[in-house]
């Protein structure tokens, strides 16, 4: 991959051993405002307008936007519509404090991903067979530095074969706790449906984004254990677990406290 110039204030911040990192940040130009604009258009009123139907639920953006200057979003990740599905859901002018961890492997694979990753993302290139921690470290710093970021990352680490929710990897309790960035639960409801593993193209349909609390930096079991319970109030199918087992589980667990 080619070296890239940043002249923007963003990109000068990052230390020295950072800057050989592909990250495509936001700066304001004519070009990168002008491809925002289209992009929005496609993304919000045709592709999840018109093609998949997207209905967003709970906590309002506009909401969160006033008490959380930084967040990490956090969510299930079973399809390719995943992060630009929760893109769709949040308001157009706060797009410009908004990143996507995204895997360097896929969304800059080719020099058409790259243009899309760069100019319509904000994507910042995670490479999952990273050793020298480069990817957390820049992630880290920019929590830090940036005045306002809300941050989508998949704490998975990778969509799920089946659509049900795997366990949590432990980078996103890194970055929760060592910035103190509080953590917003999404979920998706019907992405495996419309966009399953191993399909070119996705279908049209529903797709549900369910907007949830925020959650306090915590350790990865806190947090895992914490989104899973309140995913089963949505859809207890998600983590492979039936109406009835639920409903069983819950009575026993009366019983046990009476």
């Amino acid at each position: 991959m080619k070296d890239w110039n940043y002249d923007n204030e963003q990109w000068t911040k990052l230390p020295t051993y950072l800057k050989h990192l592909p990250l495509f940040t936001r700066h304001i130009d004519l070009f990168s405002a002008f491809m925002r604009f289209i992009w929005s258009f496609l993304l919000k009123d045709i592709a999840f307008g018109l093609y998949i139907r997207l209905k967003v639920t709970g906590t309002s953006f506009s909401e969160l936007r006033q008490t959380h200057p930084k967040l990490l979003i956090i969510s299930n990740h079973a399809s390719h519509l995943d992060a630009t599905s929760i893109a769709a859901a949040i308001p157009r002018r706060y797009w410009l404090d908004l990143y996507i961890a995204a895997a360097k492997d896929y969304f800059f694979s080719n020099p058409l991903f790259t243009f899309f990753s760069k100019h319509c993302l904000g994507a910042i290139p995670i490479d999952r067979k990273d050793r020298r921690g480069e990817a957390i470290n820049l992630i880290i710093k920019l929590l830090q530095d940036l005045p306002r970021i809300w941050l989508i990352i998949f704490p998975e680490g990778t969509r799920s074969k089946d659509g049900k929710i795997q366990e949590f990897k432990r980078g996103i309790s890194i970055f929760s706790e060592r910035t103190q960035t509080p953590i917003l639960f999404i979920y998706i409801e019907g992405n495996a449906d419309l966009w399953p593993k191993g399909n070119l193209l996705p279908k049209p349909g529903k797709l549900n984004i369910h907007i949830g609390p925020v959650h306090a930096p915590g350790d990865i079991q806190t947090v895992y254990a914490a989104y899973r319970e309140w995913v089963l109030t949505i859809n207890p199918e998600a983590f492979g677990v039936n109406q009835k087992e639920e409903s069983q589980n819950e009575n026993s667990d009366s019983k046990f406290k009476s």
